[in-house]
């Protein structure tokens, strides 16, 4: 299952570089990366992270169609109006932590009562925070990478507990490039 890890974080570094830098071509590797991952996960017994492939999946899909969708609406004045990179409403962010929140317990409770993991509460708030920026980065909104800064830095411990340890340097590389993709989209936020 080693090479499947590794050609996942491949995949992974792609999929980074190509966020970093706004790129729609994300959404490609968004949707391959997870098809390896569910079989890594299910190996390691990480039965939330290889269920929430499935979602990373569908929200790609969603995602590219948002920012397609945006890429080719045309303005009153006939020029290419592009999804612009915001700062999320004051007024979705206490929904957004109810949904995190909610989610967390309720993957716990599951993972609890019907798998043999021994992290279900590292992997269900991990998780449940993934579902909320892989939501946020489909709207384009900046702060999709402070959610992602936590969830990279527990999953790279989880997956380091799982001997995953080329997921757990992946995991520890989004960490470092969270901070800096919001650095880069803020200046693209400022530029656009």
């Amino acid at each position: 299952m080693e090479y499947l890890e590794i050609l996942g974080t491949i995949i992974g570094l792609i999929y980074l570089w190509l966020e970093y830098r706004a790129s729609i071509y994300l959404w490609i590797a968004s949707v391959v990366m997870p098809i390896v991952y569910t079989f890594v996960f299910l190996d390691a017994g990480l039965y939330a992270d290889m269920g929430i492939q499935i979602y990373y999946i569908l929200a790609s899909i969603y995602g590219f169609i948002c920012w397609s969708w945006a890429i080719g609406r045309k303005t009153n004045k006939n020029a290419v109006e592009e999804l612009k990179i915001s700062h999320t409403p004051r007024r979705l962010i206490t929904p957004l932590s109810i949904i995190a929140t909610l989610l967390t317990f309720a993957i716990a409770y599951i993972l609890i009562s019907f798998t043999d993991s021994n992290v279900p509460w590292c992997d269900s708030f991990t998780t449940s925070l993934s579902i909320v920026a892989m939501w946020l980065m489909a709207r384009k909104y900046i702060e999709q990478w402070w959610v992602w800064l936590v969830v990279d830095v527990v999953s790279a411990g989880v997956y380091i507990y799982k001997d995953l340890y080329f997921t757990a340097g992946l995991y520890a590389l989004y960490a470092i490039i969270a901070y800096f993709g919001y650095k880069k989209w803020k200046e693209l936020m400022l530029t656009q």
